[in-house]
């Protein structure tokens, strides 16, 4: 007979996802059987994700699909979309070549600029050159034309491999950051340690305040029981730090946790970082008056809400 074994097996962890700054810059250009299309997204910091289009008309029926390629791709931040075809003279046809201007715009800015001159008492005559540069004057009217269903693949593969240029240069910077993050998070964990080892030796100090507390109490005259044991009973609870110095460390334990699981860390920080503070902010409070061990206990406090501050800092830049 055959015995047979049962092993239990392990599953490694699963790989750290990448972590992405908000802030990033790429431009893609691509050749097209119309000609050069460029493409590029600049990011900045924003609560949630904001999309921002800067392109022609011409551009106007792939948004939708440019909108939701993005959604895939990025998770949060203010992003600045932009796009220009500069059409080859071969995509334009003879009879589409001709160029022309907008001779009513140039009437009304030359009207313009004659009634400022005479309003002011100013010399000068109009640029034509300058009249040609203003948006809507001068135009090849096949440019301004809409581009057919035909050509959003161009579109679509333009901004999915401008995509994993943004995206790779915002890991190379979100990565920074995680390692920056996770040395003060690590700092932190030391510091509670620290607090958790005075607090130990602090305890008669702690135990004396305690007393001196219900000694004023007990000399107080007509003082119900029932009161007295709940004075005593708050009074514990605020002169110990025992159970703020276990969340610490369990928050900063969760704190590491998430940035080596890595992914979209940005909000999930933000709310584990107000609980740290909140929790350095108590410590700091029962703290105070209990002698050198006291001291000792505020400087370490102090040091971690330095690190927190500086996590807060860069976890804003996070998507």
């Amino acid at each position: 007979m055959t015995n047979t074994r049962h092993m239990t097996q392990t599953s490694p962890p699963s790989p750290a996802r990448p972590v992405r700054s908000m802030t990033g810059y790429a431009r893609t250009r691509r050749d097209t059987p119309l000609g050069q299309l460029a493409v590029s997204l600049r990011s900045v910091n924003h609560r949630g994700l904001d999309l921002h289009f800067h392109t022609n008309s011409e551009f106007a029926p792939f948004e939708n699909a440019i909108r939701s390629l993005l959604k895939q791709h990025v998770g949060r931040g203010h992003v600045e979309v932009r796009a220009s075809l500069n059409r080859s003279s071969a995509a334009v046809t003879p009879d589409d070549a001709g160029i022309t201007y907008n001779r009513d715009l140039l009437i009304r800015y030359l009207a313009a600029f004659r009634q400022a001159s005479s309003e002011f008492n100013l010399s000068g005559e109009p640029d034509l050159n300058v009249a040609f540069r203003i948006p809507g004057v001068f135009d090849n009217e096949n440019a301004s034309e809409a581009l057919d269903a035909a050509f959003e693949p161009e579109i679509t593969a333009a901004f999915t491999a401008c995509l994993a240029d943004f995206n790779a240069t915002r890991e190379r910077e979100g990565q920074l950051l995680r390692e920056q993050m996770k040395s003060e998070a690590e700092a932190i964990l030391s510091q509670a340690a620290g607090m958790c080892e005075i607090r130990a030796r602090a305890l008669a100090w702690f135990q004396q305040r305690l007393e001196e507390r219900l000694h004023e109490l007990l000399t107080g005259a007509g003082i119900d029981p029932r009161r007295l044991a709940e004075e005593a009973a708050l009074l514990t609870d605020r002169s110990d730090i025992q159970e703020e110095l276990t969340r610490l460390d369990i928050h900063a334990r969760e704190l590491s946790q998430i940035l080596a699981q890595g992914g979209e860390v940005g909000k999930r920080l933000d709310f584990l970082l107000q609980e740290l503070n909140r929790e350095t902010n108590t410590i700091l409070s029962k703290t105070s008056g209990v002698g050198d061990a006291g001291l000792t206990l505020t400087n370490l406090a102090l040091a971690t809400k330095a690190n927190i501050e500086k996590i807060r800092e860069q976890a804003l830049n996070l998507e």
